[in-house]
């Protein structure tokens, strides 16, 4: 379920596209030495424990229930190239899980294209922005606790960052799947406004979150051979006010809040747009790691 500085408002959908495909036989001349030096999977975990550090009221479980609003605002609007790397395995007749559904930015067009869609979300306040269709299924847990039936399809979207043992996480949703797996997560840092006020209150950005080629060498590791394709996006962030901004920041900051400097630092930061506050976090790099699971015939 996780989108760094500029004043300018780029509007959504003006950057081109960019889908590159990329099999891991061309990782294969430097993956050795890599995979002798660095254990990816505790690399992974001091990761998520660092910023766990910095940012734990990111981790809980109210957060998202007071972002959906300003969540689901960013994102109704964006261009969705995922969708097009998902498109060539959809048919009406297949079944897909989407782990941590969020708003159902996903769920929702999916299950136009499919037979069934099963949408697994913890958050209350996210899961009530996911439309009720004859052919979606809520779960409200988390996907470490989720009781799922398989289904063709599983997808997680931004959603890992925060996922302090991945390879269990990682092996149940390859347990889930009878056809692929599709994992996206940014290569570029977070774009988001915390980050910008760390860089001018505190002068840096603290512990960084996991990111796409970290999980493609985790996936490596563990046996996982994934195609890749990655993607390139605007990002950009709604605030119904100044209020909920700082909210929102707030719980990503980490020690050493100063609200009064936050506020006066957001007045900069932010731009209007008619009756919201928006944050152009400029151009995102994901990637797309997709592939069969070891389960599959």
């Amino acid at each position: 379920m996780l989108c760094s500085a500029g004043r300018c408002l780029q509007p959504l959908g003006s950057e081109d596209i960019v889908l590159h495909e990329l099999s891991p036989g061309l990782l294969k001349t430097n993956s050795e030495t890599a995979m002798g030096e660095i254990d990816w999977v505790e690399q992974w975990k001091r990761l998520v424990a660092d910023r766990a550090s910095l940012a734990s009221g990111h981790a809980d479980s109210g957060y998202w229930d007071r972002r959906a609003s300003s969540y689901a605002r960013s994102t109704q609007a964006r261009s969705d190239e995922f969708l097009q790397v998902l498109q060539p395995y959809l048919s009406p007749r297949k079944t897909l899980i989407d782990v941590g559904a969020g708003t159902g930015r996903h769920t929702m067009p999916l299950a136009e294209r499919l037979e069934w869609v099963t949408a697994v979300e913890p958050s209350e306040g996210m899961r009530a922005h996911i439309a009720q269709r004859d052919n979606i299924t809520i779960v409200a847990s988390t996907w470490e606790d989720a009781e799922v039936a398989p289904a063709d399809l599983v997808i997680c979207s931004h959603v890992m960052y925060g996922v302090a043992d991945p390879v269990p996480f990682i092996d149940k949703m390859q347990r889930s799947a009878r056809e692929r797996v599709f994992v996206m997560m940014r290569e570029s840092d977070l774009p988001h406004p915390a980050a910008e006020l760390r860089r001018r209150l505190a002068g840096a950005t603290g512990p960084r979150l996991p990111r796409f080629s970290e999980l493609f060498m985790l996936l490596i590791q563990i046996g996982a051979a994934a195609d890749v394709t990655f993607l390139r996006y605007p990002i950009v962030t709604r605030y119904a006010g100044m209020d909920e901004a700082l909210i929102d920041c707030r719980a990503l900051y980490g020690e050493g809040w100063d609200e009064e400097a936050a506020r006066q630092a957001l007045e900069e930061i932010l731009i209007r747009d008619g009756d919201e506050l928006v944050y152009d976090g400029g151009v995102a790099l994901s990637g797309v790691a997709h592939w069969q699971p070891r389960t599959s015939s």
